[in-house]
């Protein structure tokens, strides 16, 4: 499902159009994204929980040129669902 999809849906279920809807979820989705990068999260009870991990440095290989390569300690934004939504998944 894409962005204009769940625009759409959630526009004919709630009767609020879709300029409305739109800017409802791009300020959702823009928050979401600023309050991780400052390394916070966010929890959606019941639903799940945006957050950032810390990938820990570690030696890659380019195999093309035969040498190992150094990855540096990265961060990178990650989704945990919750319990309830994740048995209703299974």
């Amino acid at each position: 499902m894409t962005k204009a999809e769940i625009i759409s849906e959630i526009a004919a279920k709630t009767g609020i159009d879709r300029a409305t809807t739109l800017s409802v979820i791009e300020t959702f989705t823009d928050t979401i994204k600023e309050v991780v990068k400052k390394g916070d999260s966010v929890t959606l009870r019941g639903f799940g929980s945006f957050i950032r991990k810390t990938r820990a440095q570690k030696i890659g290989r380019n195999i093309k040129a035969k040498k190992s390569v150094v990855i540096p300690q990265h961060n990178i934004p990650a989704f945990k669902a919750a319990k309830t939504f994740a048995n209703e998944v299974r």
